[in-house]
């Protein structure tokens, strides 16, 4: 059995790939618009103006799936009580996520050296995504 995060960006999804894309070099594996969903959503699901918004995207970032979509609506996002992590196979690799995940977001624990780890700091992305990024011995 897997776990797969999957996230809602309430609008800003295409903005949300294309800046993994840059910051974390993940792969687009797949989009699919609401616009060119096989069966259209009930009545008063999906915000009025939506058909180009995103339903579903997957992200192939260094191995791992990250699902995400633009929501059904301006409200659809929240991103409280979880992080990513970014495993880092060395302190530059770390160094370059930290600051390309920290671009225009919010560092809650500087990247560093710590008792557990060569390098750990911790970021909320320019989305409100909170990742740690970590080098593991």
């Amino acid at each position: 059995m897997a776990i797969n995060p999957y996230l809602y960006f309430a609008g800003r999804a295409e903005e949300a790939i294309a800046f993994y894309q840059k910051a974390l070099g993940a792969e687009l594996t797949m989009l699919l618009r609401f616009k060119e969903s096989p069966q259209p959503a009930p009545e008063g699901v999906i915000a009025p103006g939506w058909g180009e918004k995103v339903m579903h995207a997957n992200l192939n970032v260094g191995g791992s799936n990250l699902s995400l979509s633009d929501g059904c609506g301006p409200d659809s996002a929240g991103f409280k009580g979880f992080s990513l992590t970014y495993t880092a196979k060395d302190a530059a690799e770390a160094d370059r996520i930290f600051a390309a995940l920290a671009d225009e977001g919010q560092i809650r624990m500087p990247l560093g050296e710590t008792f557990f780890a060569p390098r750990f700091g911790m970021v909320d992305d320019r989305f409100g995504v909170l990742w740690n990024v970590i080098v593991v011995a």
